[in-house]
């Protein structure tokens, strides 16, 4: 699995959910950061993670 460290990860989410990214998850929420997991063309998952500034 591919882990992409993102900035503004709701927004991204809602971005990528227009072009018809499959989100395999609801965003969860740490004390670290967000994480949440895609799905590349190929069905290969993705985690997108926003670390907490």
């Amino acid at each position: 699995m591919l882990n992409y460290r993102v900035e503004n990860l709701d927004a991204l989410i809602i971005a990528l959910k227009k072009e018809g990214v499959t989100v395999i998850d609801e965003i969860e929420t740490f004390d670290y950061g967000k994480f949440v997991h895609i799905l590349d063309v190929e069905g290969n998952k993705i985690q997108l993670w926003e670390a907490t500034h």
